[in-house]
């Protein structure tokens, strides 16, 4: 047994409902453009490539689709004369007034740095791989903001008691039923898991860093964000990354009806099938509450429900060096590492935290390379 090992913290088993945590905003830094509509413009970096995200919002005598085209065009031009060394600036044009994250936008696109003058010599929206048009989407449920920490199974007392159990029993295993825990604990392997994608600016940027470091990984996708970003997803698909179900609103599916959970699930794999032409293996129930009909609709649809080992609260808004320390706390063989594709703390520390995964003789990958690794 490695050395490490002797010091880990016993795997996470399911637990009750628990109250969500409020999920904090980490300000990032702000271009200063003089644009009408204008609700935020945000760039960042992860020290190589740089990124900004510009949302505005239109009103409805201006939301034609030409007049969108050319309002993402001027706001594109603004945002590389102010910050000349971007990237990558991604546009998200909102009815007006601006609905927040419950809304769906009306037009979206990225434009990496080589693909400035297509873009800027689009006489229509059309014709640009990277540009998407809202056809009419409006959201059937607003998203809620159920954060995973643990798994927490939602139901009668008993059967809760009864769900530890067996679960505990198959720990050594860590997969029954269509349920996956953790993966083999004597081979030399993590999975490396990414929940909520895809995001503007954020996308690009952990896309970039996973490149460099030569990992690959599965993403649980919204289907709602892959609706308004599809480019994004057929980037993850193109750069060898899965991708798994993570539900179509993010909703907390436990008190659903049956049909709604169907619902919600059965949609985000018609929309990642359309988008890439394969459907998802994996599901994870957002903030990783479920009931017994969660898990059955799941395993009825074909899909295995993937839980974590190691959650280190990257949402919170933690400082990197303390982000670090608890991936380390819990990084084991056979886990899985969850983290968020949107968190600026986590695009800081993969990095080092690929370095130590190396040096404790694990390699990091997706979760279908648990499944291998236990044969």
């Amino acid at each position: 047994m490695l050395p490490f090992l002797l010091m880990l913290a016993p795997l996470p088993y399911v637990e009750g409902p628990g109250a969500a945590k409020p999920l904090p905003k980490e300000p990032l830094p702000t271009l200063s453009l003089s644009l009408p509509g204008l609700v935020r413009a945000n760039y960042l970096s992860n020290g190589h490539l740089e990124a900004a995200h510009l949302v505005l919002e239109v009103p409805k005598d201006k939301a034609s689709p030409p007049s969108l085209l050319r309002l993402a065009q001027e706001a594109l031009s603004l945002a590389l004369a102010a910050r000349p060394g971007l990237g990558e600036v991604d546009l998200s044009l909102y009815p007006s007034p601006y609905p927040g994250p419950a809304g769906f936008p009306l037009f979206t696109a990225s434009v990496p740095r080589e693909r400035v003058r297509d873009f800027l010599a689009l006489k229509a929206p059309s014709g640009y791989d990277r540009l998407w048009l809202n056809p009419g989407l409006v959201p059937r449920r607003p998203p809620e903001p159920v954060l995973e920490d643990r798994p927490r199974l939602e139901g009668p007392e008993a059967y809760r008691a009864k769900e530890k159990a067996e679960q505990v029993r198959a720990s050594r295993l860590g997969f029954r039923g269509g349920v996956l825990y953790h993966g083999n604990p004597g081979a030399p392997y993590a999975a490396l898991t990414f929940d909520d994608a895809p995001h503007p600016l954020f996308t690009p940027l952990l896309l970039d860093t996973l490149r460099r470091l030569d990992l690959k990984a599965t993403f649980f996708v919204i289907g709602r964000n892959a609706e308004a970003y599809p480019y994004f997803v057929r980037d993850l698909v193109a750069q060898g990354h899965e991708l798994g179900n993570h539900t179509y609103h993010h909703v907390r599916l436990p008190g659903l009806p049956e049909e709604a959970i169907r619902e919600e699930i059965l949609a985000c794999s018609e929309v990642l099938l359309r988008l890439t032409g394969q459907s998802p293996r994996y599901f994870r129930p957002p903030g990783g509450r479920y009931d017994r009909t969660v898990l059955a609709v799941a395993r009825e649809l074909g899909l295995t429900t993937v839980f974590w080992t190691d959650d280190p609260g990257d949402y919170a808004g933690l400082p990197p060096q303390v982000l670090e320390a608890r991936l380390a706390a819990h990084l084991r063989p056979g886990g899985i590492v969850l983290l968020h594709d949107n968190v600026r703390a986590t695009l800081e520390v993969l990095p080092a935290f690929a370095r130590l995964a190396q040096g404790r003789g694990l390699a990091l990958g997706p979760v279908s390379g648990l499944l291998l690794a236990r044969r």
